[in-house]
């Protein structure tokens, strides 16, 4: 099982535990699939929260199907609106503390809205590491999950000052992909070499103008971030980044999603045309075959190449530190000791 389907499938199993998910989405990509999926895999038996300020619960879960789960729609509280206007920050903690002990699985959508409604980043920051406190002091393996879009306060988030575990999943849309393979001759680990792939995906990535570009320019599909609201077949990329704690370091990974399930990246349609144009260029022929030469040197004789000394006159010469001049006369140039200028009489 690859290590995105072992965390949608089974969130709270993970070793290490990871008390810390954050879904992050963007303009040209949204997670909400992943939201939706994620919640719908917590255990029955396991208390949920699900705190909504951006959509609905009901774009979220089935509330008869889900008896576990219990949502609070504050999509309808605006500040300035509400007279008196009431901060969820109290709401929010009570409703937490009022759960038995236990795992408990607190999820919260979106932090932006949330932080829009508090008013300052910094009592968003503060909020959160509240929430997360009380998650990680809980006798059982509890979780809570943000979802988040691209901001300061995403910065402060990822830190390891607030929590030293991380699963961080970020929504692309497939042009990247097809991007960076068509522009960077690069492929995705497997295929392609990690190293050179990351080196390009991550900074690139980070450049949400990029992806915008890529997918509402001029040579975009216009595939709207709000059509999560259907199945189907949408598809884009999920990077997968897990932070573990203690002496493990961080696992990255980016895999693909499909209809509403994780899936390899090639078994995405929409990047179908760039592993097919790999495979033309190692299937094509080698120039140097089928002639009537042999190009290539046999190990022996590339010894025998490699002990040719190189036709450098002043080879091994040593060189002053103060400079010299280097000459070698051609055959036509009269040199003599001789004064040139002996037969005049100045």
């Amino acid at each position: 099982m690859s290590l995105f389907s072992s965390i949608i499938n089974n969130p709270i199993g993970l070793k290490p535990h990871q008390p810390l998910i954050i879904l992050q989405s963007s303009s040209a990509q949204t997670c909400y699939p992943i939201l939706r999926n994620l919640i719908s895999n917590f255990r029955p038996t396991t208390q949920t929260l699900l705190f909504c300020f951006l959509h609905p619960p009901s774009s979220l879960i089935n509330v008869d199907e889900a008896p576990n789960i219990i949502a609070f729609d504050f999509t309808e509280r605006i500040p300035g609106y509400d007279d008196p206007w009431c901060g969820p920050q109290d709401e929010v903690l009570a409703r937490i503390n009022s759960v038995p002990p236990g795992s408990l699985n607190v999820i919260i959508d979106s932090v932006d809205t949330l932080t829009s409604d508090l008013g300052t980043t910094s009592k968003t920051y503060k909020f959160i590491r509240t929430l997360l406190g009380l998650i990680t002091t809980r006798s059982e393996p509890s979780i809570l999950t943000l979802h988040v879009q691209p901001s300061p306060l995403l910065e402060l988030l990822t830190q390891t000052s607030l929590s030293p575990t991380l699963i961080h999943l970020t929504a692309h849309p497939p042009a990247i992909i097809t991007h960076i393979a068509s522009a960077y001759l690069t492929h995705p680990p497997p295929v392609g070499p990690a190293d050179k792939f990351w080196s390009i995906f991550i900074p690139f990535s980070e450049r949400i103008h990029e992806s915008e570009r890529l997918v509402y320019g001029p040579e975009g599909n216009g595939t709207s971030a709000g059509a999560w609201v259907g199945k189907g077949t949408r598809e884009f990329v999920v990077e997968v980044l897990v932070r573990g704690g203690g002496k493990r370091g961080v696992e990255r990974t980016v895999e693909g999603w499909k209809g509403d399930v994780p899936c390899d990246l090639q078994a995405l349609g929409s990047l179908k045309s760039i592993w097919t144009r790999r495979k033309t260029e190692e299937a094509r022929p080698d120039p140097t075959q089928n002639i009537s030469f042999n190009l290539n040197l046999t190990p022996s004789q590339e010894r025998s190449r490699a002990q040719v000394p190189l036709p450098y006159a002043h080879e091994g010469n040593p060189v002053t530190t103060t400079g010299a001049i280097l000459y070698d006369p051609d055959s036509a140039d009269d040199i003599d000791d001789d004064d040139p200028d002996e037969d005049l009489d100045i």
